[in-house]
C-alpha cells in the first residue's frame, strides 16, 4: 500500500488559493467521510490551517496516485490541473518525513512554532471520530508526533518563537508609537487571538474588546486579559472605537466588509486603523484594503518578521533534521519487522496445514494396522517433500531467469555452508 501527502501551503500557494481549498473545522468531519468515498483511498487524516490544507493519505493496493488530488478539486469544484500547480506530492518515505517536519514546526511559516503540534493531534482526532483512520495511519500519526516531541526536548527550535501573533502585534508599532493609548478590537477567541491578546498586554495595550459567534466563549478569553466581551454582531459598533483589528475565525465568508469599516472611519473622524488578517479564509473583505485610513495586512504579509526567526533557528533546524531522518528510518524499520513477523505467520500456518495433513494420513495408516516403521518413514518423506516443493520450483525458476541473488538469499535463510557442500561431494 502506498502513504501520500498531497496539499499546498504558504510557500506553494499564494493566499487566494489557499482560502478556496481551506476546509473549516466544523466541516472536516463531513469531509473526512467524503473523501474516504473516493475510491482507493482506505485511510485518511486532512489537516486545515491559516497556512496549509492537507491531505495524508494510504492508497488501498494498486489505486489511482491521483485520487487525493482528484477528491480535493471535486470536493471545492476546481479544476485539478489548476489545483495541481499548486500542489505539493509525497510519497512512501519522502511523505513520512513531511509529515513528520510538519508536526515538528519545521514546514511553518514560523519555524519551529509550537501550535501546528496540536493542530495535527485535533486532526487526528477527527479522523478518529470519523472513522477514516485504520492501523496503518494511527501507528505512522503516533511516531510523528513522538518524534516531534523529542524534536522540541532535544533541540532549541520551539524557544521563544517569533509567532504570527507576535509578528500581527509587533507591526503595529509602526503605525501607533505609545499603544498604551489604543484599543484593539480581536475577532474570534481561539488559540491564536490568545495568543495576540497575551502579546498586545505585554506591549502596554490596556483596553482590549474581544468578539465572537458565541458570547460565552468570548468572555472565556476576555476575563483573562480583563478584557471586554462582545458579539460577533456589535462588530460594526465597536469599529469605531478600535484602533488596532486583528481577526482570525473560522468563518468561510468574510466578517468585515468596505462598508462596514468605511461608515466607522467617518464616525472616527479618519483616524487611521490598523488591520491585521490571519484567518484562511479570509476575515476582511480585500477591498477594505483600498481605504485611505486603513492599513490592512494579511497572514502572507507578515513574512518579513517572521524571516528574522528564521535565520536565528537555522543551526537548531539543522539537529532537528537529524532527528527527523532518524524518525523516518525507525518507522520504516518498524514496517519492514512487522511485514517480517506477518510473513513468518503466514509461513508457520502453511508449515502446520502440511504437517496436520500428513500427520492424518499417517494415523489412518496405522489405525488400518500397517507397519508402523514404514509409517513412519512414509510420513517423515511426504513431509519433506511437501515443506520443500514450492521454494525448489521457484529456486529453479530464478535460477533460469538468471536472478542468481535469490539463490544467495536462499543459502543465507537456510544457513546453508556452499564450501562445506563442495568438500561432502569430494
Amino acid at each position: 500500500m502506498t502513504f501520500l501527502a498531497v496539499g499546498m501551503n504558504h510557500n506553494s500557494a499564494p493566499l487566494a488559493v489557499r482560502e478556496q481549498v481551506a476546509i473549516a473545522g466544523e466541516q472536516l468531519v463531513d469531509a473526512l467521510v467524503d473523501a474516504r468515498a473516493e475510491r482507493g483511498i482506505a485511510e485518511l487524516v486532512i489537516l486545515s490551517t491559516c497556512n496549509r490544507t492537507e491531505v495524508f493519505c494510504l492508497l488501498e493496493e494498486g489505486a489511482d496516485p491521483g485520487a487525493p488530488l482528484a477528491w480535493l478539486g471535486r470536493y471545492h469544484h476546481l479544476q485539478v490541473p489548476e489545483l495541481a500547480s499548486y500542489c505539493y506530492v509525497h510519497r512512501d518515505q519522502d511523505a513520512v518525513r513531511h509529515l513528520i517536519e510538519v508536526a515538528s514546526g519545521l514546514d511553518s511559516m514560523v519555524l519551529g512554532e509550537p501550535q501546528i503540534l496540536g493542530q495535527m493531534k485535533s486532526s487526528f482526532s477527527l479522523a478518529q471520530e470519523a472513522a477514516t483512520v485504520g492501523p496503518v495511519l494511527t501507528r505512522l500519526f503516533q511516531h510523528g508526533f513522538s518524534v516531534a516531541k523529542r524534536v522540541r526536548t532535544d533541540t532549541a527550535i520551539g524557544e521563544n518563537p517569533v509567532s504570527v501573533a507576535f509578528a500581527a502585534v509587533n507591526m503595529s508599532r509602526h503605525i501607533f508609537t505609545d499603544l498604551s493609548r489604543a484599543c484593539a478590537l480581536l475577532i474570534g477567541a481561539g488559540e491564536t487571538i490568545e495568543l495576540v491578546a497575551t502579546h498586545l498586554v505585554q506591549q502596554g495595550v490596556k483596553k482590549i474588546i474581544v468578539a465572537n459567534r458565541t458570547l460565552g466563549r468570548a468572555r472565556e478569553v476576555a476575563q483573562k486579559f480583563d478584557a471586554q466581551a462582545v458579539l460577533l454582531s456589535e462588530v460594526p459598533e465597536q469599529l469605531v472605537a478600535a484602533d488596532i483589528v486583528i481577526t482570525s475565525t473560522g468563518s468561510q465568508l468574510p466578517i468585515l466588509g468596505k462598508g462596514a469599516v468605511e461608515s466607522a472611519l467617518k464616525r472616527r473622524k479618519h483616524r487611521p486603523v490598523f488591520m491585521v488578517d490571519i484567518a484562511v479564509p479570509r476575515d476582511v473583505e480585500p477591498e477594505v484594503g483600498e481605504l485611505a485610513d486603513v492599513y490592512l495586512y494579511t497572514v502572507d504579509d507578515l513574512r518579513g518578521i517572521v524571516e528574522e526567526n528564521k535565520l536565528s533557528r537555522q543551526s537548531e533546524a539543522r539537529k532537528a533534521d537529524g532527528i527527523i531522518e532518524q524518525g523516518v528510518e525507525d518507522y520504516f524499520s518498524h514496517r519492514r519487522s512487522l511485514d517480517t513477523v506477518e510473513t513468518l505467520k503466514h509461513y508457520r500456518l502453511q508449515a502446520e496445514k502440511t504437517r496436520e495433513a500428513e500427520l492424518v494420513k499417517a494415523l489412518r495408516q496405522l489405525q488400518r494396522g500397517d507397519n508402523p516403521e514404514q509409517v513412519l518413514r512414509q510420513f517423515s518423506r511426504g513431509l519433506t517433500n511437501k515443506l520443500i516443493h514450492q521454494p525448489s520450483v521457484s529456486l529453479k525458476k530464478a535460477g533460469r531467469e538468471g536472478r542468481l541473488e535469490v539463490v544467495s538469499w536462499v543459502r543465507e535463510l537456510f544457513g546453508l555452508d556452499h564450501k562445506q557442500d563442495k568438500n561432502e561431494d569430494l
